[in-house]
């Protein structure tokens, strides 16, 4: 049990931490339970701790250093320049995701009243914040969580975002809807990879992390279905995993899309790949996707 007895100044709280856990993550504990930010934690090291401060701070950092993610303990995580709450229902927004919402800001910054579905919302961080970059558009978010989707209404309230949310496996809830823009950051880790087994990924919702041995099946399924779900001319875009672009334009390609890529996120790995729903019988191709670029 932590040790409550003396409470130390800023300096010294963090001087104790630094033997436990990684500095930023000290600093960002801290923080959260001084409530206070980060120039203030620096320009005040002389600061003391109330008794019940150091006492919280010492149990996340037992926490941290026995794995939780940093982003459980304080319940919010950045995307996009906003700020997210999350809970181990869902999955901890990372930075490359916010690829697909640059490759729908591309594709559909001057298009009003379009309509976009994002897949397995999770926290919700991807139909948010496509509903506020691009308030004209219609955004419908889909997970078979339900209590996934309570955090994502959450968010959703919080910045003030109007979005639809839907209770459902994929396509399974929305009858015969189309969108002009499908996105998806769906399961893609193989069941068997031990990376499942490590790091933050522990403690987060595994049904949000594994589809089948290769990793595939849910994106599979996504893309054999979306054509029934996208207006002609519509783009469907997924991230997937660091080994698995070709894998998934080839899933494109049996599914009948044209004009199929991949593109890189923030570390040069092929992370995204989508492609344009034509219609059968039309001009494959015509138009092209928006132009290639490294985010």
């Amino acid at each position: 049990m932590p040790q409550t007895e003396l409470a130390p100044d800023i300096a010294g709280a963090l001087s104790w931490s630094r033997k436990r856990i990684d500095t930023v993550d000290a600093r960002i504990l801290l923080r959260h339970v001084l409530k206070c930010s980060a120039v203030r934690l620096a320009a005040y090291p002389e600061a003391r701790l109330e008794a019940p401060e150091w006492a919280e701070f010492q149990a996340l950092v037992e926490r941290r250093e026995a794995g939780e993610p940093v982003a459980y303990l304080v319940g919010e995580r950045e995307f996009f320049g906003r700020s997210f709450i999350v809970t181990p229902a869902v999955l901890i927004p990372r930075p490359d995701t916010e690829l697909l919402v640059e490759l729908a800001l591309a594709h559909f910054g001057d298009k009003a009243r379009a309509r976009v579905l994002d897949l397995g919302t999770g926290s919700g961080a991807l139909a948010v914040s496509l509903a506020l970059e691009l308030p004209e558009v219609d955004v419908t978010a889909v997970d078979r969580s339900r209590e996934a989707l309570w955090v994502a209404m959450a968010n959703a309230a919080r910045l003030r975002a109007s979005v639809s949310f839907v209770l459902g496996d994929w396509f399974s809830s929305l009858g015969e809807d189309r969108y002009q823009l499908i996105v998806a950051n769906p399961p893609y880790v193989a069941s068997a990879d031990p990376h499942l087994d490590e790091g933050d990924v522990r403690f987060e919702p595994s049904v949000a992390l594994a589809a089948g041995p290769e990793g595939l099946d849910d994106l599979a399924a996504i893309a054999a279905e979306a054509p029934r779900h996208l207006e002609p001319g519509g783009w469907l875009f997924m991230e997937h995993g660091h080994d698995q672009a070709a894998a998934v334009r080839g899933l494109l390609t049996d599914a009948g899309f044209s004009a199929i890529g991949s593109w890189k996120d923030l570390s040069g790995i092929e992370r995204v790949s989508g492609g344009r729903w034509l219609g059968r019988g039309e001009d494959a191709a015509s138009s092209g996707l928006p132009p290639e670029r490294d985010y």
